[in-house]
């Protein structure tokens, strides 16, 4: 069946299991994420959604299932070959990720210039292009990722992220250590930049604030499984009391947290 075909998902994640010694972290997940679809996965720290980006983003093997890119399998594969489904991915990482050592534009330009896709000139050129899609200005592009706040860091860590026009992002707790409306600003760069670029998304996240915004489907994790998943506009009726805890914030329900007696 072709890529192209949009009964292929772009990312299948099928029965995956992965645990570190005794402790399971993803117990026979199942998640598909359609072409061009942004779908978010939310749950609590320690859930294994770090773990489930990892598996898909190949920094980790999971012990039994099966991961497809574009309906190719991208499990055990050879270090050239996984170079090649790289390709397609943007990442914005949760702490930003920026080099300290290199200005910010070439931040930005990191990965055009690594992957030999632009010569140095033409990746600043499109690096400049991308810093100015994320509200930012010419002259930032000069500093250094020390001088920027924390909101700027997270934009040039966007800016980066769509630099290469992938055709699969992924936002790990993109409004991480933002302040609401910085966070709802990031949210709406992320909404933005998606959809002009026609990528798939795929992020992770505990705020539902940002969940909210950036998704078109949710999807629950806990314990190691997805428990729910549905239409964005479906989450507040959902029928499901690990959902309506979480999404509201309540210690009573369902959900217990661990906490190691002193």
């Amino acid at each position: 069946m072709s890529a192209e075909n949009n009964s292929t998902p772009k990312i299948r994640a099928a029965n995956l299991h992965k645990r570190f010694g005794p402790k399971v972290v993803l117990d026979g997940l199942d998640l598909n994420v359609g072409v061009g679809e942004s779908v978010v996965v939310i749950g609590g720290s320690g859930t294994g959604k770090s773990v489930l980006l990892k598996c898909v983003l190949g920094l980790m093997e999971p012990e039994d299932g099966t991961i497809e890119i574009d309906g190719q399998s991208v499990i055990g594969l050879s270090t050239s070959e996984r170079e090649k489904v790289n390709r397609k991915f943007g990442m914005l990482f949760q702490g930003g990720a920026l080099f300290d050592s290199l200005k910010v534009w070439e931040n930005v330009a990191f990965g055009l210039i690594q992957g030999g896709q632009a010569g140095r000139e033409e990746a600043r050129d499109i690096a400049y292009a991308k810093l100015a899609d994320v509200g930012l200005s010419a002259d930032v592009g000069e500093l250094g990722p020390s001088e920027l706040s924390g909101g700027m860091q997270k934009r040039v860590g966007l800016a980066r992220a769509i630099a290469t026009t992938p055709e699969i992002i992924f936002f790990d707790e993109p409004t991480t250590g933002l302040d609401p409306i910085m966070a709802d600003a990031i949210n709406d760069l992320i909404v933005k930049c998606v959809r002009e670029l026609g990528a798939t998304a795929l992020s992770i996240t505990h705020d539902m604030a940002s969940a909210r915004k950036i998704a078109d489907r949710i999807a629950m994790l806990y314990k190691g499984k997805i428990i729910w998943q549905g239409p964005t506009s479906d989450i507040d009726s959902s029928d499901n009391e690990f959902v309506d805890q979480f999404i509201h914030g309540r210690a009573e329900g369902p959900i217990q947290m661990e906490v190691r007696a002193p």
